[in-house]
């Protein structure tokens, strides 16, 4: 238990979270710039099951803001890759890494084996689709979205009369036919929401903490004004 002392020590956590965490299955839909620190973060606590989902592979592109990647991992599958480095962080735990896009064919079938599932994706149509089987299974859905200097953190499907994504985007069909979100982002963007995420993961898992149900947290780096919204 050496590994966790620092931790263990906070009365938040204690033993009895810890073996929490040790007993948790957590889901990560897309693992790059959100996802990857994410993955670690969680596997450093000592989650015991981590699933990691992407159909995508490492571009030298990634490295700007994925810097849990190197330049010898261009051209491999990114969670295959994370997978692999997350076991030389923490080898006591379980990995599962699926090299595929998350769809409605195969969504219910990962998502039903998992306590909590986090997003790391960039679209709304995942968004979406994650909301919707999450909401029909009842397992908490961490959302987190970024651009430019900005990002966002909420916890969807979190208990009876919950609020969901749809609450956020009620409009379905308006949001997918609007223009692809702009890809601009500066590193450090996905690194403070990933931990942001990461902290509401480990708040449900532990119990401590109010979490981010039913409301919208939001940070602009440019001016670090951050405010936490009621849906």
């Amino acid at each position: 238990m050496n590994r966790y002392d620092r931790q263990i020590s906070l009365p938040e956590i204690g033993k009895a979270g810890q073996e929490k965490l040790r007993n948790a299955k957590v889901l990560i839909v897309g693992v790059g710039g959100l996802g990857s620190p994410i993955a670690f973060y969680l596997a450093g606590a000592g989650v015991g099951t981590l699933g990691l989902v992407d159909n995508d592979k490492v571009s030298i592109s990634n490295l700007q803001r994925q810097v849990w990647y190197t330049e010898a991992d261009v051209g491999d599958s990114k969670p295959l890759c994370c997978a692999h480095r997350v076991l030389g962080l923490n080898s006591t735990i379980k990995v599962e890494a699926y090299p595929f896009r998350l769809d409605k064919k195969n969504a219910g079938e990962l998502i039903k084996d998992y306590d909590i599932v986090v997003d790391g994706c960039d679209n709304f149509t995942t968004r979406y689709l994650l909301n919707d089987t999450c909401n029909a299974l009842s397992k908490p859905y961490v959302y987190g979205a970024i651009q430019g200097f900005e990002g966002q953190v909420s916890v969807f499907c979190c208990g009876e009369g919950a609020k969901t994504y749809r609450d956020l985007y009620p409009d379905e069909e308006g949001t997918l036919l609007m223009p692809s979100p702009d890809k601009s982002v500066i590193g450090v963007t996905p690194a403070i929401v990933s931990s942001v995420e990461t902290n509401e993961v480990l708040k449900l898992i532990c119990g401590y903490g109010e979490a981010l149900a039913g409301k919208l947290w939001t940070i602009d780096l440019r001016t670090m004004q951050s405010y936490i919204l009621s849906l």
